[in-house]
């Protein structure tokens, strides 16, 4: 998909009038006196909150930004595997792809052994290795991503629209309010910021506020937290631009070091025409800031060139550029409880994303977590507010998210530190290459896992299957639905809805004979008195609304007969009793891609897998450990009565 061939225009490109690119603003709107959860910011991370907590019509949620609009001109582009996963789960991953450049392999270059002052290709490699994910790693302009989560916001249950122009002046904790999620202790200040109403104070009462309002938070601020790190006293530019040159790698990412005048990352953006460049700068000296230095965005383009000599390099137009500061921060927690009181009282105001971590931007990942950061936090804040989940499952947001930053912090120190100008006299360029492979999977956003915890067990049962590391997300694969032999990713069969999953890999036995383990989970699903789907489904509500339950037989799809299955995996859902046909799978035989063997799943005795919300693995458990899986729902679900 080619645009921008004349000019940069923000916007969707499918529109071909510029004047319609850009829909307008949504019309300001007071303040709610009164909301379930405030978000504050609408950066990527507020918006995937908003987002999740849009499919709950009976949990109130605003959304509020400082700014006078939506987002134009993004600096984030950078997309992830495991981001794109989490797109394809609130349904708009297929037009992220259709609109991105895809990252298919990486270029790197180093000076030139006899002409020093010249760069030459020293290698190229794929980008992912193979069957990492079913997603590629892809570059979009952040404003596209916002733009897609207003357009889910608007479709969702619970519709949800930004409202702009107000700027956050306070919040209070009422310290003695009553520690549950029927209370509202939170109380925000907002001054209004548009001509017809500004210096109007708004006042808002919340269960819970998120502040996803960027490095200066002044949520986190009025929570006493800071971020602490250093800085690299080095200066980097970056730019997005369309140029003429003969650089033949142009299109392709590229990592580019010259013997003398520092390094270039390279990003092909989307459209077939713009590219982004982070540049090496100056080195600063020691409490010098970049601010201090009057550097223009014609001496990052006298800078790329020299990198990039012997070729040629012309820019015909800037659509943005910026200087930035190489530096790593981060704070001790994410919420606002101290450490010491976490055993004595619930978080009321968190933290996600750039307001409670902060690196440099070559590593690409700031985006990709902060929104991971959001991901992880919604589903547990709406368990706990519709009265699913046990209030202490606040406290593992903070808990996770804050070590996943700290590897992100550590990661994005060493790369940086490779990427600069002494590394290319210091370090073999080869060592460069080796180490982006090593960290591949980290750059692809796969390498997250959780350690044990209250929502993620202990891996006594991991050898049933191998291949999905309890902690990790749940890695998808090739399957065909058994009912409409439709090929399908079987991860694709969950959604940012709240809901957890339990794939449920059969047994060697006919899933139709009595002595079949997975019949035997199905009836004890079903009938038990200590089911957890009985346990914790709500009267009157679906059987899979909270527990979406899947098998995956080992048969292929043409050798079992849909009616034998066990009735559990055909429910009868919504006001007319109708059957979902969607909850049995098979392995894609035909086309050699057994999910079975391609994830090592223990084929006499089967497992069930249990997935999270957020699509991360909490358990994996034997198809008759019934009391295992009980009470591990147990630790953190209320039972709130039999459906």
């Amino acid at each position: 998909m080619q645009f921008h061939l004349n000019g940069y225009e923000p916007g969707d490109p499918e529109v071909a009038d510029p004047a319609e690119k850009v829909a307008a603003p949504a019309g300001l709107a007071d303040l709610p006196e009164e909301v379930d959860v405030l978000i504050v910011g609408c950066g990527p991370a507020g918006l995937t909150l908003a987002a999740q907590l849009a499919a709950f019509p009976d949990i109130k949620t605003c959304i509020v930004e400082q700014k006078s609009g939506r987002l134009l001109r993004g600096q984030a582009d950078g997309i992830a595997c495991r981001t794109v996963e989490m797109f394809n789960a609130f349904g708009f991953a297929d037009r992220v792809l259709k609109e991105s450049y895809w990252v298919n392999e990486v270029a790197f270059w180093r000076p030139d052994e006899v002409k020093r002052d010249h760069i030459t290709r020293s290698g190229r490699i794929v980008d992912t290795e193979e069957g990492l994910s079913e997603f590629p790693h892809v570059i979009l302009n952040q404003a596209r991503v916002h733009d897609f989560f207003l357009d889910r916001m608007r479709k969702a249950p619970a519709l949800i629209e930004p409202v702009y122009s107000h700027r956050l002046l306070d919040i209070v904790t009422d310290p003695d309010g009553r520690d549950d999620s029927a209370a509202r202790p939170v109380t925000v200040r907002f001054e209004r910021l548009d001509p017809e109403h500004e210096g109007r104070i708004a006042t808002v009462r919340a269960r819970y506020v998120v502040g996803c309002d960027g490095a200066r938070s002044a949520v986190r601020r009025s929570i006493g937290r800071t971020l602490e790190g250093e800085a690299a006293n080095h200066a980097w530019g970056v730019m997005d631009v369309l140029p003429v040159t003969d650089f033949p790698d142009i299109r392709l990412k590229a990592v580019i070091q010259s013997a003398g005048h520092g390094s270039i990352v390279l990003i092909p953006r989307e459209g077939g025409y713009l590219v982004r460049i982070y540049v090496e700068m100056d080195k600063l000296a020691e409490n010098e800031r970049v601010r201090d230095r009057d550097i223009t965005v014609e001496d990052l383009i006298a800078a790329t060139r020299r990198v990039l000599a012997p070729y040629a390099f012309e820019v015909k137009e800037v659509a943005w550029w910026s200087i930035y500061e190489i530096g790593q921060r981060l704070c001790d927690k994410f919420d606002d409880v101290p450490e010491q009181a976490a055993g004595e009282r619930l978080p009321r105001v968190f933290i996600a994303g750039d307001a409670c971590h902060t690196h440099s931007p070559k590593a690409g990942q700031g985006m990709n977590v902060s929104m991971q950061d959001a991901f992880n936090l919604g589903w547990k804040l709406a368990a706990v507010l519709r009265q699913r989940g046990d209030p202490q499952l606040l406290h593992t947001y903070s808990a996770e998210r804050q070590s996943i930053a700290r590897e992100l912090i550590d990661f994005d120190r060493e790369w940086s530190t490779m990427l600069m100008s002494r590394a290319a006299t210091e370090l073999d360029p080869a060592e460069v290459q080796s180490y982006f492979v090593r960290h591949g999977r980290y750059t692809a956003g796969t390498a997250t896992r959780y350690a044990p915890s209250l929502l993620t067990a202990e891996p006594t049962h991991q050898p049933l299957a191998e291949g999905f590391l309890i902690g990790t997300r749940f890695h998808s694969a090739p399957v065909i639905r058994l009912a409409d032999a439709k090929p399908m990713h079987l991860g694709h069969a969950v959604e940012a809805d709240g809901r957890w999953r339990l794939f449920a890999f059969a047994d060697g036995a006919d899933p139709a004979a009595p002595e079949s383990r997975l019949r035997a989970l199905c009836e004890f699903l079903a009938s038990a008195d200590d089911s957890p789907v009985r346990r914790h489904t709500p009267a009157g509500e679906d059987v899979d609304a909270v527990l979406d339950v899947r098998a995956i037989l080992q048969q292929g799809h043409r050798d079992l007969a849909l009616e034998r299955m066990p009735p559990f995996l055909l429910p009868r859902k919504g006001r007319f009793g109708l059957c979902d046909y969607e909850k049995i799978f098979c392995p894609d035989l035909g086309a050699g891609k057994d999910i079975f063997t391609m994830r090592g799943i223990d084929r006499s005795r089967g497992c069930l897998v249990v997935v999270r919300p957020d699509q991360y693995i909490a358990h994996v458990l034997p198809l008759d450990g019934h009391a295992d899986l009980a009470a591990f729902f147990g630790r953190f679900m209320l039972p709130v009565g039999r459906s």
